[in-house]
């Protein structure tokens, strides 16, 4: 199943922060994994958050699978991704 992809305004910002390169890189990978997403993801323990690796970025999403829904909440460098989630 194909799911829909929403990008919260707070990931727009990073995103644009981005060199481009790597923001584009970003959003040809969450495009690509629209079709089977939990097979390109990694769930985050003790939170229904899941990360998307792309080189040494990552992208924070809320899978909501019952409204086949890609929801992009947080993108950065895998140092400082994780911090206040």
């Amino acid at each position: 199943m194909t799911y829909k992809i929403e990008v919260k305004p707070k990931a727009i910002k990073q995103l644009k922060k981005l060199p481009k390169d790597i923001s584009e890189r970003i959003l040809k990978k969450v495009i690509l994994i629209k079709d089977t997403p939990q097979s390109f993801m990694k769930k985050l323990e003790s939170i229904n958050i899941w990360s998307l690796r792309v080189g040494d970025y990552r992208v924070l999403i809320d899978l909501q699978e019952d409204k086949q829904l890609l929801e992009i909440i947080k993108v950065g460098h895998r140092r400082e991704i994780y911090e206040d989630i």
